[in-house]
């Protein structure tokens, strides 16, 4: 299954969530995207990216990061937006686009989440609980699969539901896979996909 539709259908909710309540323009130089915080702001613009690779989007990022500075490597995503351009059109573009998406969301995983920067904040002040609910809301704004059980896993010995949250996750991984891409299949894996994000944001101490 291509991968990118998979991810439209069934990983855009969290973000939708997000943005339902707290944005209310298209562009990221409205008053009102310039008022989300800024782990909001670093979503919304990863998010841009991965499913409009553009020269824009990829600007906005980089001038975000240089206002907040962080360090990433805008000019190494730019080959993605070139096989984007390569690939589209062909026979076999399902196939690439699947593997060209693999890659994007690895790149996407190496800027990491600010909540995971709180998260570790939290843990050092003894904080457990709050150490927890924000790693899990990192969690949640992770794309590929290694990043999202590598981070399941640094949990679990603190947060044991970590270690069923990974296996219901591959579950999910397996459905995805041998999931077909009509609009029931979608549907489906849509629903399992937000149960399994409720799951997740749900603590459970």
């Amino acid at each position: 299954m291509n991968w990118s539709i998979v991810f439209f259908a069934a990983m855009m909710l969290l973000l939708l969530r997000i943005l339902r309540l707290r944005i209310r323009a298209n562009t990221t130089r409205s008053e009102s995207f310039k008022r989300l915080p800024p782990k909001d702001q670093l979503t919304v613009l990863k998010e841009c990216l991965l499913n409009n690779p553009s020269e824009a989007n990829l600007r906005n990022l980089a001038e975000f990061a240089e206002r907040s500075s962080l360090e990433i490597d805008v000019e190494s995503y730019r080959p993605y937006l070139k096989s984007q351009l390569e690939i589209f059109g062909r026979k076999d573009a399902i196939a690439e686009d699947n593997e060209l998406y693999t890659a994007e969301t690895a790149w996407m995983d190496k800027i990491t989440p600010f909540e995971f920067k709180e998260a570790e904040a939290f843990k050092s002040e003894g904080e457990t609980q709050k150490y927890i609910e924000r790693t899990l809301e990192g969690i949640a704004r992770l794309y590929s699969d290694d990043a999202i059980l590598e981070a399941l896993a640094k949990l679990a010995p603190d947060y044991p539901h970590a270690n069923e949250l990974a296996e219901s996750y591959k579950q999910l991984m397996q459905t995805r896979d041998e999931s077909l891409a009509d609009d029931k299949s979608l549907e489906k894996l849509r629903k399992l996909k937000e149960a399994w994000e409720d799951d997740l944001l749900n603590v459970r101490l």
